[in-house]
C-alpha cells in the first residue's frame, strides 16, 4: 500500500525524445500523445520494468487516465491499454472505449490453469466530446468504481473478483492498442498511470480543473513556460491546432481554448484560455469613461432587458415592458443603434430569458399579471426562421413571475421560473421545468419553496450546479434568507442559507480562479418595526467561495440604494460591477455606480452614472465597442451608454 504512481505512459516515452509512432498535440491549452504508428509492439515494454521486485499483479489499485476522445462510430472500440502475455492473445488487463460505454478488462484464472475473459461494462460514460477528462478507475476484490472528472463515482459490484494472483511474468504493456492494428486509440493520451493499493480519487480530486487533474505526466507533456528562458528553442517541440477567427468577438469557451480571434478594427490578436480573450498583441484597453448613446425610447415602463444575440441574423435587445397594450417590444441592432423589430403581447412583464436547446432558438417572458380573460401564465416563443419572428410556443402557468432561468444539466435542458405571490400570499412554491424532447414541452420537474422572490442564478463549480434564489418579502419582513441549492441526485437540494434584505438579485462572476455571488439587497423593512427614516440605503454585499470551507464567505459590503441588479463585465484586463440603484426614500433619480476591481482593495467606486428608476443593466459588445444598456422602471425611456476606452 505504500508504493508509489507507476506512470506506464513515461515508460514508452525514451528520455531524449519521442517513441517512433508519438506526435504531441497541444488541444485547449493541455498536450497530450497522438498514437499514429502502425506497429502496435513499438509502443509497448515489459511489464517488469513496472514490477522490479514482484511479478504479481497489484490485488487492489487505482488506474489513472486523462484523454481526450475523438467521435468513434457506433460500434467501434479502442483500447487505452492493455497488459498481455507474450504467449496469449488474451487481455490480463485493459482499459477500452466504446462510444458511452468504458469496458474494463481482466483474465481471470481457474486453479487449473486456465480462466476466462471478464468485462465490466461502465454505461453513460460520454466521453466524445473533444474535450480533456480525467477518469479515476479504482480496483478491490468484487468492486469496481469509476469516476470521471472528479463527480459522482459510479460503483459497480460483480461476482468475479479481480484475481488475488494475477501473474505478469513473460507480460508486456501495450500502449492504444491490444497487439493489433484493429482498435487503436485515435485520440490524445496525457496521463496513465497505476496506482497500487489505493483508490486515487482523493489525491486526484483536490484542484478546480478537474477534466485535467494530474497524478504524473511525462516530462514532454507538462505545462511549461510559453517562451524559452532565453532564445533557444523548445525543448520539447509540440503541434497544435491553430485557428484564427476574423470579424467581431466570437463566443471563447472551452471548445475555443487555444484559438485566436483577429479584432480588425482595434488591429489585436486575441487568445482564448478557456473563458476570456487575452489580448496577445495590443495595447490593453482601459475604461476610461462612459457617455451618452442611444436615447431608447420604450412602450412603456421597462421592468427588465435582455440583450442577445441570434446566430447569422444579428444582435437584438428584449424589453420587458409594465403595459398592455401595446405590450413588450424587441429591438435589434441596426447601423450602430437599436430599432423597433418586433411588438409582443405581455401582462406587466418584469423580465425575458433568452436560450436555445439543440438548434431551437426560445425567448421566455415572465408575465406579473393576468390577461384580459383572467388567466395567469408566462409565455415561451420560439424564434421562427421562415417569418424571422418570435411566435408563441408553450404557456405555463404562473404566479406573479419575476424571472426565468435556463440552463443545462448532464445533458438535460431546464427552465426555472420565480414565482413572486399568489394573491397575498408571498411564501409559495416556485417551479423548476425539464425539457422533455419527445414531446418537445417543459414538463415540472421539482417545486421549491420561495419568499416573495425576485430571481433565480444558476451557475457551475467544476463538475457541480448550483440554482441561487433571491428572497425578498415573507410578508412580514424583507429580512429573510435567500438560499443556493446544489444539484445532486437529480434534483437541487440545500447548499447554503445567506441573511438578505429585500434580495432582488444574484449575479455570480469569476476573477482569474476566484468565483465570487453578488447580491443586490433592495430595502429593509419589517412590519412590526418602527420604520426607519431611510430604509432603502443599506448594504449589497459580496461573497466569495471558500473552497476550503465548502461555502461562500462574505467578502465585501457596498452601500447600495435599493439596488435592484448588478451586472459583471470586463474591459481588457479589468473586471467591473455596476450597481441598479433605484430609490434613495425620497427620489428615484439616483446615481447607479460602476464599482472596478482593485484587487486586495476589492471593488472600488469609479464611475458615478445618472439614472431614473434603474432596473436592469446588461451590458454587451459589437464589432464597434463595448455598450452597457439600463432599463428605466419609472419613465417610458432606457438609454444606450457607450464605454470609452484609452
Amino acid at each position: 500500500t505504500d508504493l508509489g504512481p507507476l506512470d506506464i505512459l513515461s515508460e514508452v516515452v525514451p528520455a531524449d525524445g519521442l517513441a517512433h509512432g508519438m506526435r504531441v498535440f497541444q488541444v485547449q491549452g493541455v498536450r497530450g500523445f497522438q498514437l499514429t504508428t502502425s506497429q502496435p509492439r513499438a509502443l509497448s515494454f515489459p511489464a517488469s520494468r513496472l514490477f522490479i521486485h514482484c511479478d504479481r499483479f497489484p490485488e487492489e489499485f487505482s488506474i489513472i487516465v486523462t484523454l481526450r476522445v475523438l467521435s468513434i462510430p457506433a460500434k467501434r472500440n479502442e483500447y487505452v491499454f492493455t497488459l498481455m502475455a507474450e504467449e496469449s492473445p488474451s487481455v490480463l488487463v485493459g482499459l477500452r472505449y466504446a462510444p458511452n460505454k468504458l469496458h474494463f478488462l481482466f483474465w481471470s484464472q481457474e486453479h487449473g490453469g486456465g480462466g476466462w475473459q471478464t468485462h465490466v461494462t461502465f454505461p453513460n460514460v460520454s466521453l466524445s466530446d473533444n474535450q480533456w477528462h480525467t477518469l479515476i478507475l479504482a480496483v478491490s476484490g468484487q468492486s469496481f468504481s469509476l469516476t470521471v472528472d472528479c463527480s459522482i463515482p459510479k460503483d459497480m459490484v460483480m461476482e468475479t473478483p479481480f484475481p488475488s494472483s494475477l501473474s505478469v511474468k513473460r507480460a508486456s504493456f501495450y500502449l492504444g492498442n491490444r497487439r493489433r492494428r484493429k482498435g487503436v486509440f485515435t485520440g490524445l493520451l496525457r496521463q496513465l498511470v497505476l496506482l497500487p493499493g489505493a483508490d486515487a480519487t482523493p489525491r486526484i480530486c483536490t484542484t478546480m480543473d478537474f477534466k485535467v487533474a494530474t497524478l504524473s505526466v511525462p516530462t514532454v507533456l507538462q505545462d511549461l513556460p510559453m517562451k524559452p528562458a532565453s532564445n533557444e528553442v523548445l525543448k520539447y517541440p509540440y503541434e497544435t491546432d491553430t485557428k484564427v477567427t476574423l470579424g467581431s468577438q466570437p463566443p471563447c469557451t472551452k471548445q475555443e481554448k487555444a484559438q485566436f480571434w483577429f479584432n480588425a478594427s482595434q488591429r489585436g490578436l486575441y487568445l482564448c484560455n478557456g473563458s476570456t480573450w487575452i489580448s496577445m498583441l495590443e495595447v490593453k484597453q482601459r475604461l476610461d469613461y462612459v457617455e451618452e448613446y442611444q436615447n431608447l425610447v420604450t412602450n412603456s415602463e421597462t421592468m427588465g432587458v435582455e440583450v442577445f444575440t441570434i446566430p447569422k441574423v444579428g444582435l437584438f435587445a428584449a424589453t420587458a415592458n409594465r403595459y398592455t397594450p401595446p405590450g413588450s417590444a424587441i429591438y435589434k441592432w441596426t447601423d450602430g443603434k437599436f430599432v423597433p423589430y418586433q411588438n409582443i403581447p405581455t401582462y406587466q412583464a418584469q423580465s425575458w430569458k433568452y436560450f436555445t436547446i439543440g438548434k431551437k432558438i426560445f425567448l421566455a417572458v415572465a408575465n406579473f399579471e393576468q390577461n384580459d380573460r383572467g388567466q395567469e401564465f408566462s409565455v415561451i416563443y420560439k424564434w421562427s426562421r421562415r417569418k424571422e419572428k418570435f411566435i408563441t410556443y408553450q404557456r405555463i402557468t404562473t404566479h406573479s413571475a419575476r424571472d426565468w432561468e435556463a440552463f443545462v444539466i448532464e445533458g438535460e435542458a431546464f427552465l426555472a421560473v420565480v414565482n413572486h405571490r399568489e394573491g397575498n400570499n408571498h411564501n409559495i412554491d416556485s417551479v423548476i421545468y425539464r425539457w422533455n424532447p419527445r414531446t418537445g414541452l417543459f414538463e415540472t420537474n421539482q417545486t421549491i419553496p420561495t419568499s416573495g422572490a425576485y430571481d433565480w442564478e444558476f451557475f457551475t463549480i467544476g463538475p457541480y450546479s448550483f440554482l441561487a434564489v433571491a428572497n425578498t418579502f415573507n410578508g412580514t419582513s424583507t429580512k429573510i434568507y435567500s438560499h443556493i441549492y446544489i444539484w445532486l441526485s437529480g434534483s437541487f437540494q440545500l447548499f447554503q442559507s445567506i441573511l438578505t434584505f429585500g434580495a432582488a438579485d444574484w449575479e455570480v462572476f469569476h476573477i482569474r480562479d476566484r468565483v465570487f455571488l453578488a447580491v443586490a439587497n433592495s430595502h429593509s423593512y419589517d412590519s412590526g418595526m418602527p420604520a426607519p427614516s431611510n430604509f432603502y440605503a443599506i448594504n449589497s454585499s459580496i461573497y466569495e467561495l471558500n473552497i476550503t470551507a465548502q461555502m461562500f464567505v462574505k467578502f465585501q459590503d457596498l452601500l447600495t440604494y435599493s439596488a435592484l441588479d448588478w451586472e459583471f463585465f470586463s474591459v481588457g484586463d479589468d473586471s467591473f460591477l455596476v450597481v441598479a440603484n433605484s430609490f434613495d426614500g425620497f427620489t428615484f433619480s439616483v446615481n447607479s455606480i460602476i464599482y472596478r476591481w482593485q484587487g486586495y482593495e476589492g471593488f472600488v467606486a469609479a464611475h458615478h452614472l445618472p439614472t431614473v428608476g434603474c432596473r436592469d443593466w446588461e451590458a454587451f459588445h459589437t464589432a464597434e465597442g463595448s455598450y452597457l444598456l439600463y432599463s428605466s422602471a419609472k419613465e417610458p425611456l432606457s438609454k444606450v451608454l457607450k464605454m470609452k476606452t484609452t
